[in-house]
């Protein structure tokens, strides 16, 4: 199978960063990070999902948080430098960074908005992120997505997400 390459992979390459393209099975019913890990076979912990918010003071603002866990929106405020913060409605995804729900990925957006990875990648050697289209993810070195990217660490997560049914 063909793997078209995708804007972020190509952004990848042109920095040198080490990565792979990982194709799974889209299903439009299910587009949660649950049924990306199941389809890749992995720890969804691994399985990283790229939001995008809305912060009182800063405006736009990106976490990337593992498939498992639920933004902490207090959390995201503070390190974001806002006093709230709420995810961005998804009719403004595709305008504001031109990844749809489903295939958002923190690379390669319109712009480069300031944007955070919850400190857990740190855990594992590899995480996986969208690679900007739905049915395709890239396996990365967290530390090389932090560099490239120029994320910032930080607890952003409260809970774990509810089991996918």
């Amino acid at each position: 199978m063909k793997i078209t390459k995708t804007n972020a992979a190509r952004l990848l390459d042109q920095a040198g960063i080490a990565y792979e393209l990982i194709p799974y099975e889209v299903d439009e019913e299910h587009l949660d990070a649950g049924h990306v890990a199941e389809q890749l076979h992995e720890d969804i912990r691994q399985v990283f999902k790229t939001l995008v918010m809305r912060g009182d003071r800063s405006g736009i603002f990106v976490c990337i948080i593992p498939g498992n866990r639920e933004v902490d929106l207090k959390a995201a405020a503070k390190v974001s430098g806002n006093k709230s913060a709420a995810m961005l409605h998804m009719r403004e995804l595709l305008p504001t960074t031109g990844y749809i729900r489903g295939g958002c990925s923190p690379i390669g957006m319109k712009r480069n908005f300031p944007s955070y990875i919850d400190e857990s990648c740190r855990e594992f050697d590899h995480i996986y992120i969208s690679a900007g289209v739905r049915g395709l993810q890239i396996r990365i070195a967290p530390d090389d997505l932090i560099h490239f990217a120029h994320l910032k660490t930080s607890a952003l997560t409260d809970t774990e997400a509810p089991a996918a049914e």
